[in-house]
């Protein structure tokens, strides 16, 4: 799909791209609402029976990821040749899990983040939307020549 405004391809992704991009990349970023204002976490996931499964420690980000406000997580990652970039984004809410057997042997048993410390809580973010888009990668010198010309048109 071409996105006709900027004259560039951007293809949006249908919901089984998103999940499979999902599943490429172990790290996404978490939005919650934390008084009233935006918060962002960095988390470790695994995608789970269509929901994304993170673990985390008891704070700021386990108590507003499971309150009643909606949550968010982003993933984005390049691959291929011509390089192109993807982003996905699910929106929904955000239940925290009994550390049962049955998710244990799923994406529990898999889910490794990178900081040390605690993390004894599951979350599952249940989704209402999962949105995604991809899109060539511009060339470094596409920016250079855009900088290059402002210069010398006495606009620097």
């Amino acid at each position: 799909m071409s996105n006709s405004s900027t004259g560039h391809d951007m293809e949006k992704l249908g919901a089984d791209d998103c999940w499979d991009l999902l599943r490429t990349v172990t790290v996404g970023h978490l939005a919650v609402v934390v008084d009233g204002n935006p918060e962002i976490f960095p988390v470790n996931y695994k995608v789970d029976n269509g929901s994304l499964v993170f673990r985390t420690g008891d704070g700021t980000k386990l108590h507003a990821a499971t309150g009643d406000a909606a949550v968010a997580l982003e993933a984005d990652g390049t691959g291929g040749e011509p390089l192109t970039a993807w982003s996905v984004e699910v929106k929904g809410h955000a239940v925290e899990l009994d550390p049962s057997p049955d998710l244990m042997r799923g994406a529990g048993l898999t889910l490794f983040p990178w900081e040390a410390g605690l993390k004894d809580h599951f979350v599952r973010i249940i989704p209402r939307s999962v949105t995604g888009r991809r899109f060539p990668v511009a060339s470094p010198l596409t920016w250079w020549n855009h900088v290059g010309g402002a210069t010398r048109a006495g606009l620097a």
